[in-house]
Formats: structure tokens, sequence, C-alpha cells
């Protein structure tokens, strides 16, 4: 089954860092297009960062100069290095992908993956 997994959520104290990452797993043949999302509560799911297989990054303006996102495709792994972290970052963290696997000896690609969400929570 393939699937995206994060790790690395837990609670800071403002101005703390955090690293989360998001490990495709399964018969990966390659992760393409990834981005880091988080929600809120009582809010609406907002992109964060996104980063092309080539690298090339967009951020959202709140984050700014305090994420960076960033991927080891050997690993097919995505990371998120947040600090000077505030209390209005905290939020469920969740990246989404495009996905290259293996089903047999043919590779498909699949989008719009998710993973299940990691907690973030700073504390003030």
């Amino acid at each position: 089954q393939v699937q995206l997994v994060e790790s690395g959520g837990g609670l800071v104290q403002a101005g703390g860092s955090l690293r989360l990452s998001c490990a495709a797993s399964g018969s990966i043949f390659r992760i393409n297009a990834m981005g880091w999302y988080r929600q809120a509560p009582g809010k609406q799911r907002e992109m964060i960062a996104t980063i092309t297989r080539g690298g090339t990054t967009n951020y959202a303006d709140s984050v700014k100069g305090r994420f960076t996102i960033s991927r080891d495709n050997a690993k097919n792994t995505v990371y998120l290095q947040m600090n000077s972290l505030t209390p209005e970052d905290t939020a469920v963290y969740s990246c989404n992908g495009d996905l290259q696997y293996y089903r047999g000896s043919v590779i498909w690609t699949g989008y719009d993956y998710w993973g299940q969400g990691t907690q973030v929570t700073v504390s003030s």
C-alpha cells in the first residue's frame, strides 16, 4: 500500500524549532511535487510550502523566512524545518503529494496523496 507518513510533531515553546518529515512508503518509484499544509482548530486548511521534484519552492507569506521545505529524493522523503515558532503556528500539519509507484512491473502515477497529519503545539 502506497502512503505518506509524517513524523516529528510535538510540543515546543515559542521561539523554538521543530523538523517534520514525510516519508513515502510502499512500492515507490519516486515522489514528485510535494507540499506541507496545516489546519488549526476552527480554521481552513492552508498551504504552507511546496516543492517540485527539481527543488523549486514556494511558501505562504506567514512562514516565509522561518520555515524551509526540502527533499531527499533518494529517501522519498520531504522535510519541513520550522524555526522561530509562535503559538499561531499551532495546528495539525499534513503532507501532500504526487507519487509514482510500481504495480507489478508497471509504474503508475497517483495524485493528491495525504498523510495522516502530525500535531504541532507551540506554547507561549
